[in-house]
């Protein structure tokens, strides 16, 4: 079962006894501020947090990056980088005008959880990652780490 499909949600990224382990940062920031839920439309006609690309593409680094590194041993995840992560990323959602109550809801929706997974998933068949085959989460996460990705920014190889 991928992280994908074992997304937890919560506001705060607080880190719960079950979430200690290698990924556990990076599950804690795609947790935490995952923003991965239901498009929802403030009242004042913001846009879904969905669709501000700020968000969606910090999250979906994480979620990949944790990704990697729940299946690839060699490669560990930043965990400082991914807490300080979902903490900037809460207070720039607020800046745009999201309210705590906003991002809870987004957070919470299953439709939007899937959606990640979905896109996730997707990608890393996309950059030839299959799950039948631990070893290619690492040649990938490694390309990614050589790139300064954003998601290779969230990696280290041990």
């Amino acid at each position: 079962m991928s992280i994908f499909s074992k997304v937890r949600t919560g506001l705060r990224p607080e880190v719960p006894s079950e979430t200690v382990g290698r990924g556990a940062p990076l599950r804690v920031a795609f947790l935490a501020l995952s923003l991965c839920a239901a498009p929802v439309v403030a009242a004042e006609g913001k846009p879904s947090l969905r669709e501000v690309p700020e968000v969606e593409n910090i999250i979906f680094a994480a979620a990949v990056a944790n990704e990697i590194s729940e299946n690839c041993d060699g490669i560990a995840a930043r965990r400082l980088k991914a807490i300080g992560m979902a903490w900037r990323l809460r207070s720039r959602a607020n800046a745009l005008g999201y309210s705590d109550a906003e991002i809870k809801a987004y957070v919470e929706s299953d439709a939007e959880k899937a959606r990640m997974r979905a896109k996730g998933e997707r990608y890393l068949a996309q950059n030839g990652v299959s799950y039948a085959d631990p070893q290619t989460f690492c040649t990938f996460g490694r390309a990614e780490i050589e790139k300064s990705s954003a998601i290779g920014a969230l990696l280290k190889a041990r």
